[in-house]
């Protein structure tokens, strides 16, 4: 049976259409909403605690959908019509959110959604893994696909927002997910047929092998780092677009555009990431990607006053994302046995997906209320934010990061043990990016 589905996938000209197409679909439900989720929150009037419980949401999805996609989708369901099945009903809890005004009622449909949705992630990888005969080779131009679907995401809202949009627009964003998480839903039924898988083949041990590796030093630097890295990343997603609005000057309706920038520039740096990994290593690879971080919250502190940089400096988060996350990826995959592969991948993306996001999510609402003063204008009274004071909270996080890799982080090998050209975009997870 395996050789026959085998051969088939093999003739199938339009599989890798087929596939790109949903990793695009997939992706772009999330890049919809996220660059506007906590601005919209504001509009709302939900204090910064509301907003942390909210944002963390998402982080405790992804700590019981890697559950529910190891241990229960993944032995009892066919994996296209359970991302059928959870992108219909996510897409009901997206309409929900958006004619939810108390925060009660919005926490529940967000939070259902997220149930729904952060376990799709994973089982959309699995299609992809099962269906080509090659993925070392083949996964990358797929995977591009959620990059793609991130930036044709934010395009819309040039036309469904005004240059000052209020919440009664903004709820556009969880409007526009779940019409593509309708279309996902419809075109799930067209993947390839992806069953159960036995009993025997899913790891009832990995969390446990995978915490197991963390007694060696270097990946315990790197795993510290690492949760560092996803704090600050998440955080540039919690803060970028009321920045862009309110401190800069962008108009409402261009912010999301202007944010897409950096995934454009994502698809250019994972195509050389493997010449850089070949030539720099592993370290200096990932000491370049959490120092992009720091380069662009502190143009963010120091330069706001100038549009074209700061539009400008949004192509870094291709450095920050693929010389860092793409490359810890990578870097798991080279230096581990395949025996602990997947422990360690699900253990470091707990951290990127899950862990991150929840502090993040807490920490800098907390920090712009805490640094917000009531200022008089010529239309009345408003809170400002210290930005200049805020956005140095990730650069010194992003500047510790830094130096923890570079004095620190030792190890076994320089680089990685094989040519990895054509493989090093294969284990990009980022929605906005990436992820995202």
């Amino acid at each position: 049976m395996a050789r026959t589905s085998k051969q088939h996938v093999i003739a199938d000209p339009l599989l890798r259409t087929r596939l790109f197409l949903m990793m695009a679909l997939q992706t772009a439900v999330w890049g919809a909403w996220a660059p506007k989720l906590f601005p919209y929150m504001t509009m709302l009037g939900f204090s910064a605690a509301e907003q942390a419980v909210v944002g963390s949401s998402w982080g405790i999805a992804a700590v019981i959908g890697i559950f529910v996609s190891n241990q229960f989708a993944d032995r009892n369901f066919a994996a296209e019509r359970f991302l059928c099945v959870s992108h219909l009903l996510s897409g009901l809890c997206l309409i929900g959110a958006a004619f939810s005004q108390s925060f009660a009622g919005f926490f529940a449909c967000y939070l259902g959604y997220s149930l729904l949705y952060v376990p799709t992630i994973s089982v959309a990888n699995s299609i992809a893994f099962a269906s080509l005969p090659d993925p070392a080779r083949d996964f990358g131009t797929v995977r591009m696909g959620g990059t793609v679907g991130w930036i044709l995401a934010s395009w819309p809202f040039i036309f469904l927002l005004s240059a000052h949009a209020d919440a009664e627009q903004v709820r556009w964003i969880f409007l526009v997910a779940a019409i593509i998480s309708f279309a996902m839903a419809a075109f799930s039924l067209t993947l390839p047929h992806t069953p159960p898988k036995l009993d025997g083949s899913v790891d009832q041990l990995a969390w446990r092998r995978a915490l197991g590796l963390l007694r060696q030093p270097y990946l315990a630097v790197l795993f510290l780092v690492t949760f560092l890295d996803s704090v600050i990343h998440n955080g540039y997603f919690v803060l970028s677009d009321a920045f862009l609005t309110d401190r800069v000057g962008i108009a409402g309706n261009l912010s999301m555009v202007v944010l897409s920038l950096g995934q454009l520039a994502e698809i250019l740096t994972m195509l050389v990431l493997g010449r850089v990994l070949a030539k720099l290593g592993w370290r200096t690879t990932m000491v370049i990607g959490i120092l992009g971080h720091a380069a662009r919250f502190a143009i963010f502190a120091f330069a706001a006053d100038s549009v074209p940089l700061i539009i400008g400096v949004q192509l870094l988060h291709g450095i920050c994302y693929a010389f860092f996350f793409a490359t810890v990826y990578i870097f798991i995959d080279d230096a581990f046995p395949k025996d602990v592969r997947v422990s360690a991948q699900g253990l470091f993306n707990l951290l990127i997906l899950g862990v991150g996001m929840v502090v993040a999510s807490f920490l800098f609402p907390y920090l712009a209320a805490l640094l917000s003063s009531e200022v008089v204008t010529e239309t009345g009274r408003r809170m400002v934010v210290d930005y200049r004071t805020l956005f140095l909270v990730p650069t010194g996080l992003a500047l510790v990061g830094a130096l923890l890799l570079g004095f620190a982080f030792r190890p076994l090998s320089r680089g990685p043990k094989a040519a990895i050209e054509d493989e090093a975009p294969y284990l990009s997870m980022d929605p906005g990016a990436a992820t995202p």
